[in-house]
């Protein structure tokens, strides 16, 4: 099995800084693609930033300057550094990532159990 379990939310005063973390483990061949999301109440879940195994990035234009994303292959795990933070970019933030376990030959997209971001003075 593959789990992704991410850390590093909390309350935060709006113009502060956080930074998440998302580790990958269990059965895992190799990861492609990996990625944040976020859920804020009453919308839908969107894209905040993806990383490739090579380092290309992707950034939702609302965050780009303030966010960065970063991946550590060696330990497959995917960072995001949140800076300037605003009460808007307060969600649940999901990690995501397209792995291929071992044994298979496919990518399956996996899902972190989210972690909470509170913008908030």
């Amino acid at each position: 099995q593959v789990q992704l379990v991410e850390s590093g939310g909390g309350l935060v005063q709006p113009g502060g800084s956080l930074r998440l973390s998302c580790a990958a483990s269990g059965s895992i061949f190799s990861i492609a693609a990996m990625g944040w999301y976020r859920q804020a109440p009453g919308k839908q879940r969107e894209l905040v930033a993806t990383i490739t195994n090579g380092g290309s990035t992707n950034y939702v234009d609302s965050v780009k300057g303030r966010f960065t994303i970063s991946r550590d292959n060696a330990k497959n795990t995917v960072f995001l550094q949140m800076n300037s933070l605003k009460p808007e970019d307060t969600a649940v933030y999901y990690c995501n990532a397209e792995i291929r376990r071992r044994h298979y030959t496919n990518y399956v997209n996996y899902w972190g159990q989210g972690t909470q971001v509170t913008v908030s003075s």
